[in-house]
């Protein structure tokens, strides 16, 4: 899909409480099929921001309405489209419009400089939005975030469920836009994983019941806040070495390792 809006929610599981949740989600669900028969493939996103990482703050400083900028790609070949994103969230709500496009055109359009003609008027207009941020924000690539996604999807009553576990999570300076032949810095323990319930509506009782069954605390985390705070604490992203811009649950999982 290249246009949805859905609520999402995040947990911090570790990785007995992972196994123990998959066992019980097979019963209502299955393996995302366009990963491998257990659900399974990379994910390696680049993130582009301001020189003073407005994305970023507007996380942090609990913004209501608040956009990030990203390209994205699923599995491991470098040579598959990728999709430039639009990832925004309203309140409660995310809402997430992308384009599909080959790896070199997704980096001139994030970079301002993509001419182009796209027929679809929905995709023109998305084309149009990254442009204008683009340019008018001065974005410019961030930090780049990799991990190994498990995805589980709901059945034919439940079309717009998904649940996902997120495991291996690494951040990198993004000096060679989406490779992954660079230095990468741990982000998560291998003991832990991060797990993400998302919903067209409500989630339904039997999930909101298993979820309590295993002890799941909501949890605020963001894969970019906590990437480019890293780089800040090397040294490798110098704004983001500021207190204020911390993420409390780096902290918190980093002490189980």
């Amino acid at each position: 899909m290249k246009r949805f809006n859905r609520f999402e929610l995040k947990y911090v599981v570790s990785a007995a409480q992972c196994e123990a949740i998959k066992r019980d989600i097979l019963s209502h669900m299955q393996p995302d099929s366009n990963g491998s028969s257990e659900g399974s493939y990379a994910i390696t996103s680049l993130y582009y921001d301001s020189e003073d990482l407005a994305f970023m703050r507007s996380k942090r400083e609990g913004i209501k309405f608040r956009r990030k900028l990203r390209i994205r790609r699923y599995g491991d070949d470098a040579k598959t489209p990728v999709f430039v994103e639009i990832k925004q969230r309203i309140n409660r709500t995310t809402q997430k419009r992308r384009l599909v496009l080959d790896l070199e055109d997704a980096y001139s359009m994030c970079a301002g400089r993509f001419d182009k003609t796209i027929v679809d008027q929905d995709d023109a207009a998305v084309a149009d939005e990254v442009l204008f941020l683009v340019r008018a924000m001065a974005l410019q690539p961030t930090c780049l975030i990799g991990y190994q996604r498990d995805a589980f999807v709901g059945g034919p009553y439940e079309p717009g469920l998904r649940v996902t576990f997120d495991h291996g999570l690494w951040t990198a300076v993004p000096s060679d836009g989406l490779s992954t032949s660079i230095p990468q810095h741990t982000l998560v323990p291998p003991t832990f994983m991060i797990m993400e319930v998302k919903a067209n509506d409500a989630i339904p009782l039997w999930l909101a019941n298993m979820l309590a069954h295993h002890q799941c605390p909501l949890r605020r985390y963001s894969k970019y806040c906590v990437g480019a705070t890293r780089l800040g604490e090397l040294g490798l992203l110098s704004v983001a070495q500021s207190p204020s811009l911390r993420d409390g649950i780096f902290d918190e999982v980093q002490s189980y390792g």
